[in-house]
């Protein structure tokens, strides 16, 4: 049994879910919302032998049949409206949270994209470009501080030609909304220049500009190693950060990669201790690979819909069998692509 856990509304996983479907698999998908309000969790050792229930809409089930498990968007715990205390409620919804975390961690099957606290590793900027320096990436000349002057010194090494982030993609949650707001790349200007002291409580991540070709999108699942050329440069509204989207103006197309970079994406994906991974890389005009980060549970259908690489039939590979498809740096010669 594939165990997969995702909000309702997955397209993604409802994908892949069809899919294994069709191979024979039988699969379990749940919702952290349906916890614990129409959904119950158990944990049972008894003479020797351990059980997981997962009780909902009459069905019990032993999640320790579970052969693998893909941890792709789950939402949160998902209390009733009769819990109206504050106090009460916040402790509630931490003790849920804290009980579904717990009992996936013990859960002892192969994970998509990996275990819990590998995910969380994996999120740590400064770590995935150290990585990624010591597999023999190029990266750009990079900076995260929260020091005015060491910005400012930055910045003119680099002829004010840079680019900044925050160190996490996500912002902290509207109080007004409760929704997540996401930042895009954005060149620094000289008016930023003017606000420098405020890195003081800000800190943020500046990168020199790398001058690009066309971007990569590269997908790691398991064994392979899928990557696609987004021609960000065709049209003004991509050109700094892709995610600003201009369908039917932007090309996309499948692309080969160098072995040297192929082994080096999956060993990145493995140093982290994962077994999926969403590698974003410029190539540039004169050739050269610049990674730039790698999203442990990045989005990749549009991908797929734009250049049928097969995403969704090598992610059922690696959950149906994942013992034989770990991540490995040295991939049979057979395996690489060329340019």
């Amino acid at each position: 049994m594939i165990l997969i856990l995702t909000e309702p509304q997955d397209p993604h996983a409802n994908v892949v879910e069809s899919k294994l479907r069709q191979r024979g698999a039988r699969v379990c998908r749940f919702d952290w919302t349906e916890f614990p309000g129409t959904a119950s969790l158990s944990t049972e050792y008894r003479a020797g032998r351990k059980h997981v229930w997962l009780k909902r809409g009459g069905e019990k089930l032993d999640l320790t049949e579970c052969t693998a498990g893909w941890l792709r968007r789950p939402g949160k715990p998902l209390l009733p409206g009769s819990i109206s205390d504050p106090l009460l409620r916040s402790y509630s919804e931490d003790e849920c949270l804290r009980i579904l975390q717990d009992t996936w961690n013990a859960l002892d099957i192969p994970w998509l994209p990996g275990p819990i606290h590998a995910i969380r590793r994996a999120d740590n900027k400064q770590l995935q470009l150290q990585l990624a320096t010591e597999l023999g990436l190029e990266i750009p000349p990079s900076l995260i501080t929260s020091d005015p002057d060491e910005f400012l010194d930055f910045y003119r090494q680099h002829g004010g030609h840079i680019i900044d982030k925050f160190p996490s993609n996500i912002m902290a949650a509207s109080q007004r909304t409760g929704g997540t707001l996401m930042r895009y790349t954005q060149a620094v200007t000289t008016r930023d220049v003017g606000y420098a002291r405020r890195l003081r409580h800000s800190p943020m991540l500046f990168q020199a500009q790398v001058p690009k070709r066309f971007e990569l999108r590269i997908t790691v699942t398991g064994d392979e190693v899928l990557a696609a050329e987004i021609h960000s440069q065709a049209t003004r509204r991509t050109q700094l950060d892709w995610r600003h989207y201009d369908w039917g103006h932007t090309p996309y197309r499948v692309h080969r990669l160098p072995g040297a970079i192929r082994r080096a994406c999956l060993e990145l994906v493995a140093r982290l201790g994962l077994r999926f991974g969403a590698i974003d890389m410029i190539v540039t005009p004169d050739g050269r690979y610049v990674f730039l980060e790698i999203n442990p549970n990045g989005q990749w259908l549009w991908i797929q819909d734009e250049t049928g690489l097969p995403i969704a039939d090598a992610l059922c590979t690696t959950l149906l069998d994942p013992a034989g498809h770990s991540p490995s740096p040295y991939p049979s010669p057979a395996l690489e692509a060329h340019p």
